[in-house]
């Protein structure tokens, strides 16, 4: 069924509940990177909304939730700062249209590409930005603007709640697993608060959340190549870390609940829910680990989990503003800790010293450039890095085999992959200088993997010639052959033994 809806009453309860859980941690996100953006809490919020909605209902991962992100918002406030919140509300439309053509043209498969170490470090590296960003509630302004931490008696309160946030949602479900542990701690802290009249910070300090419905809109900016060339950077920027946030965020989801989403159908989700959140005020989304962590945990697993969600957010904005701004910040806080907790992947500390040096490397390098730049950065560097040790570790494994042939020649029989990084290695298992005058290289165990290789194969071709020596080049690919130029007379072609691969070559294009 498209609507992956529960047909049992349960089903359906737990993924409304959750989706009330969710609602209320999504306020005072949306509005904290709404500030980060430098654009109005109202702008976040519909995003949340718009987004959340959208991609619950067409997505590839149900149960998944999608809102505003600060990874996007930091990108976005150089924008806004220069050129303002409309050319944002137009970089947020190209941005869609990227994400459309990218799920159009099937390139969400490339996200397997993504090592598993870069996975772990991603989960880790987000899970830290999360418990940082929460540290912000300690805080508090002064009358000069600067941030103090809360002091005394404010600071003890602060953490006594979050302490007991913490505790019901880890306790409770060991009672009953009818309700959601995060909603009843959310319920519990704000009665306490309110019912002691403790001066606790809520929602309402941070900012007003009331508004009406998004209205629709044309971005009024400028249609010229000169608004294109201002735009297009920051919309392909912005593509991209929303997609590899998203479907690394579906990977997650896939494991943790033993299914499996679609990423091609994610990313044209995400890109409609952006073009739409565009065209609305809103200034773009994602997915948010956070936040879906906190529905799979309450037990939202459907489609309905995301839309009620999003329609109680919408809620929250049109008739209970007043009721939402009551709910102390401290509550919130302790549910997105325990997020962290569950988040983390403590495993991977114990399993530091029994994997590969170069795997514990990218793991731990991929979760300090998560923390220290964005997403998209330490995910383009993990898989980098990794590619590079994977290249490193295959340049060892071409080997050859010698022997003497039937007709008084030497043979290479070369084992193993030949491409960029193995070319050395390549070029030092012959000997031109003291080889017989005939020489054949037998390339049935090898295979030739791009440019690099092809030169080093013409290389040694001259080589020979230069020492006056016949070599023969056995079972090499047709494409192989086609690339060679100082050694084609030296090639020996079988139609039918020779093997038939393709090589990297943009010449062959």
């Amino acid at each position: 069924m498209f609507f992956n809806f529960d047909n049992t009453a349960y089903g359906s309860k737990n993924d409304i509940l959750s989706g009330l859980t969710v609602a209320l941690a999504l306020v005072p996100e949306a509005v904290a990177f709404a500030f980060v953006a430098g654009v109005e809490p109202l702008v976040g919020l519909y995003a949340a909304f718009i987004v959340g909605l959208i991609t619950a209902v067409i997505g590839g991962r149900p149960g998944m939730i999608s809102g505003a992100t600060g990874a996007l918002a930091v990108v976005m406030v150089a924008l806004v700062a220069e050129h303002g919140v409309e050319y944002l509300f137009a970089t947020v439309v190209l941005m869609g249209l990227i994400q459309i053509l990218v799920g159009f043209f099937r390139l969400g498969k490339f996200i397997r590409m993504v090592p598993h170490p870069v996975m772990l470090g991603f989960v880790n590296g987000l899970a830290i930005v999360i418990f940082l960003a929460q540290l912000k509630s300690f805080q508090i302004t002064d009358e000069n603007g600067q941030s103090q931490w809360l002091q005394a008696d404010m600071l003890y309160l602060m953490l006594g709640l979050v302490v007991l946030t913490m505790a019901i949602i880890h306790f409770l479900p060991k009672l009953t697993k009818a309700i959601p542990s995060s909603l009843v701690a959310i319920v519990v802290v704000s009665l306490i608060v309110i019912g002691l009249g403790l001066e606790s910070r809520t929602v309402g300090d941070m900012a007003s959340i009331a508004g009406g419905l998004p209205a629709f809109s044309i971005p009024s900016v400028p249609f010229t190549l000169e608004t294109l060339i201002i735009i297009f950077p920051y919309a392909v920027i912005l593509a991209a870390i929303g997609l590899i946030e998203s479907l690394l965020t579906l990977s997650l989801i896939d494991e943790l609940t033993e299914t499996r989403g679609r990423g091609n159908k994610e990313c044209v989700a995400q890109g409609v829910a952006n073009v739409t959140t565009g065209f609305f005020g809103g200034m773009g989304g994602c997915a948010m680990i956070g936040q879906s962590m906190i529905n799979i945990n309450s037990g939202g697993r459907g489609r309905l989990s995301g839309i009620t969600a999003a329609l109680f957010l919408l809620a929250f904005i049109l008739f209970a503003s007043g009721l939402i701004e009551i709910i102390p910040l401290a509550a919130l806080t302790g549910v997105m800790f325990m997020v962290v907790v569950g988040t983390f992947e403590w495993s991977s500390l114990k399993i530091m010293g029994k994997i590969p040096r170069s795997d514990a490397f990218v793991l731990i390098l991929v979760s300090g450039v998560t923390v220290a730049t964005d997403l998209a950065i330490a995910v383009v560097v993990g898989v980098i890095v990794s590619a590079l040790v994977f290249a490193w570790q295959h340049a060892k494994h071409i080997n050859v085999k010698t022997y003497e042939g039937n007709m008084n020649n030497k043979v290479y029989e070369l084992h193993g992959p030949l491409f960029f990084a193995a070319v050395n290695n390549f070029h030092n298992l012959f000997d031109p200088e003291n080889d017989p005058d005939d020489v054949i290289v037998e390339f049935q165990h090898s295979r030739v993997m791009d440019h690099s290789a092809i030169e080093a194969i013409d290389n040694l071709a001259e080589r020979y010639l230069n020492a006056g020596k016949r070599l023969h080049l056995r079972h090499l690919s047709e494409d192989c052959r086609k690339l060679l130029r100082k050694a084609g007379d030296l090639v020996e072609v079988n139609v039918i033994e020779d093997p038939r691969y393709p090589v990297a070559d943009d010449l062959l294009a």
